[in-house]
């Protein structure tokens, strides 16, 4: 296997994209046929709620919950023509030709939408945990080395692209090819390509804006008129997205395992990048292709909560609701007859790109707080704190990070635009409900024993039988005998014991008997 691949395995409803660099999983996707990302999709969808006091709405786009606008994410139309009385298209998406800007804040969301309106919105964020997915009428629509915005007058270059003489030079380019509408940002896989390869890429995007136009146009002048929700335009898979999106030239080959996937990708590559279309192989081995590498053994260490360091040091990620926490411990590492600040340095500058790889490899996003080994040298936190900016510029996604403070917490933000790989992966517990622990059974114990004393005189007659859990009552048996003995006495009644296996260990029932 070269250095770099991209390795697709396609398996009965779930296809998985691992990239992998220098023989590292750097970065794994799953995507689910049932539970398909809506990301990059473009509906026409329904405003069921405006909320002028949130300068929002929420729209229905067929999804399980209703998808929350911004006003920021409409567009306002302009006039059309400069002639005093015409007025722009009625439609907040407007016709091919009407001109548009953004919505500021400061406009009334009310003077824009209303309940029962249809509107054109594209996901521009998934839903993730408990929140819907989030739209936005600026449609923007990828292909490999541009993106191109039907709504918005704008030409721009990735800021990934760092000489200033190509950024130019690219910009010139894409200004002479420029569509009649709309706008165009070039990305950074764009750097070195010719005005020919670029103008390509342009033309099949705008001919699939036209076509959605063109479709939307067809469903207003039918009898029987689509009713909203309904898709307009839908991203390709996983296969083909991470062809067009995650293969570089620092990635050297695509290892895929589906006969027919590798037929469709091969297709893909010959009309949009030829010049690679060999570097995609078929693999045909016994094993399962993520065993054969080694991904599932990475997959399983990478997502446990104990991440070991190599110098013997290990991280503990917890992700809760509110934040993502991670804590460095330097475990059985002791410097080799270093001191104690110059070991505690060296674990955390190991902790750091484990951290950020952690980052990358979870899809971990939010609020991040980084919990790095306390260090009295204010020199030692500055290098902490270059090298983890330093790491940081390797995501793709972005983050800001505040300054390493004296008790060695790092308070950070990650930008989060789908689930994490965790809670895909993962479901809370159905047995603790999530919360990792459960109520001692000597705690059980002692709960028994205050609702005996709160229900014995709704209890008739000369027996208490307690029904249980058999671990709840091995306990009540051995260690809790003298205090079950004791609440015997206190309640004069005999108190029998009834194991359930179908009880919860913290479930437990009273009832009488003679």
């Amino acid at each position: 296997m070269a250095h770099n691949s991209l390795l697709i395995n396609v398996d009965v409803g779930e296809t998985r994209v691992a990239i992998v660099q220098d023989g590292v999983v750097g970065e794994l996707y799953v995507e689910r046929k049932r539970d398909r990302s809506p990301v990059g999709n473009i509906y026409v969808g329904k405003v069921t709620r405006v909320l002028p006091g949130m300068q929002a709405a929420f729209i229905d786009v067929g999804l399980d919950r209703a998808a929350f606008l911004h006003v920021e994410d409409l567009l306002q139309p302009q006039e059309a023509e400069p002639e005093e009385g015409e007025a722009g298209d009625e439609k907040p998406n407007g016709k091919a030709g009407a001109r548009h800007k953004r919505a500021s804040r400061e406009t009334p969301i009310r003077d824009l939408l209303r309940e029962g309106q249809e509107l054109v919105v594209q996901v521009s964020k998934g839903p993730i945990s408990t929140k819907g997915a989030r739209v936005t009428a600026h449609v923007a629509l990828p292909g490999r080395y541009v993106v191109y915005m039907p709504t918005v007058d704008h030409v721009g270059v990735s800021k990934r692209i760092g000489r200033d003489k190509e950024r130019r030079r690219l910009k010139e380019v894409i200004d002479s090819l420029r569509p009649p509408t709309g706008g165009v940002v070039v990305r950074t896989l764009a750097q070195g390509l010719t005005k020919k390869q670029l103008k390509a890429d342009v033309g099949y995007l705008v001919k699939l804006w036209e076509q959605c136009q063109t479709k939307l146009q067809h469903g207003r002048e039918q009898r029987k008129k689509p009713k909203a929700p309904y898709l307009l335009h839908e991203e390709p898979d996983i296969v083909l997205r991470a062809a067009r999106d995650m293969f570089t030239e620092e990635i050297h080959e695509i290892v895929i395992d589906d006969p027919r996937d590798f037929a469709r990708l091969k297709e893909f590559l010959e009309l949009f990048l030829p010049e690679r279309a060999d570097d995609v192989k078929l693999y045909q081995g016994n094993e399962p292709l993520f065993d054969e590498f080694g991904i599932e053994d990475e997959i399983a260490r990478a997502l446990s909560r104990k991440v070991s360091l190599p110098s013997g040091g290990y991280l503990i990620v917890d992700q809760a609701e509110a934040l993502a926490a991670i804590d460095v411990n330097t475990g059985r590492f002791t410097g080799k007859g270093q001191d104690v600040e110059e070991t505690i340095l060296q674990t955390n500058l190991e902790a750091v790109k484990e951290i950020c790889y952690q980052l990358r490899f979870r899809n971990l996003g939010g609020l991040i707080v980084l919990d790095f080994i306390d260090m009295e040298k204010s020199a030692n936190r500055d290098k902490v704190n270059k090298a983890l900016l330093k790491e940081l510029k390797k995501d793709k996604a972005k983050t800001t990070a505040v300054r390493i403070s004296e008790l060695g917490l790092v308070e950070m933000t990650r930008k989060r635009t789908h689930e994490s790989l965790g809670r895909l992966l993962y479901e809370p517990c159905f047995y603790c409900d999530g919360t990792g622990q459960l109520k001692s059974k000597t705690t059980v114990c002692h709960e028994i024993f205050r609702q005996m004393r709160r229900e014995k005189d709704s209890l008739p007659g000369y027996k208490i039988t307690v029904s249980a859990h058999p671990a709840v009552c091995d306990a009540l048996e051995r260690e809790e005998k003298a205090a079950l003995e004791e609440a015997s006495k206190r309640f004069q009644r005999r108190i029998e014991l009834q194991p359930r296996t179908e009880y919860h260990l913290e479930q437990f029932d009273l009832t009488a008997g003679n």
